[in-house]
């Protein structure tokens, strides 16, 4: 009975990092999700900037605005896909790493405490990351938001491509 209750417990521990990696798959899903919305708004103002006049001086500067959020976007969401596909990695290794020592009786219980606190690490630096860049898709959103006001209460009209 001893033999069956330390089994099991190895393989709740072993199972424990799945926990993780399901929280780390569904922020990898998001994330792409985001990242895959950058590159659309990146296609949407390329035909817009294409079709400006020499006049539209501010639409080209909020153009331009939303150009570098977007790209600086873009980069933060790759990095953060790079941090949680790693982070994966490290829960997959951590649930193997425990299993192993297991099996061959090795006092390495460190490394499985180690392989998990880095994985958890990152999993952290990518939850920051998607906080950040929440704020910069907020803030140009704000700041298309307030050139159309501009525009609206100027009694401008925004340059439409044909």
């Amino acid at each position: 009975m001893t033999s069956l209750t330390a089994t099991l417990g190895v393989l709740s521990a072993m199972i424990t990092p799945a926990v993780l990696i399901l929280a780390s798959g569904s922020l990898i899903l998001t994330t792409s999700s985001r990242l895959l919305r950058a590159v659309d708004r990146v296609r949407e103002i390329l035909p817009l900037m294409e079709h400006l006049t020499p006049n539209d001086a501010s639409r080209r500067a909020m153009l331009m605005n939303q150009l570098a959020k977007t790209t600086m976007r873009a980069r933060m969401l790759q990095h953060t896909l790079s941090l949680l596909y790693t982070a994966i990695g490290l829960f997959v290794a951590t649930s193997v790493s425990i299993g192993v020592i297991a099996l061959l009786s090795l006092q390495l219980a460190w490394i499985p405490l180690l392989l998990g606190f880095v994985g958890a690490g990152l999993l952290f630096a990518a939850s920051m990351l998607l906080i950040y860049e929440s704020r910069i898709a907020i803030r140009a959103l704000y700041a298309e938001m307030d050139y159309i006001t501009h525009l609206a209460s100027s009694g401008a009209r925004a340059s439409r491509p044909q």
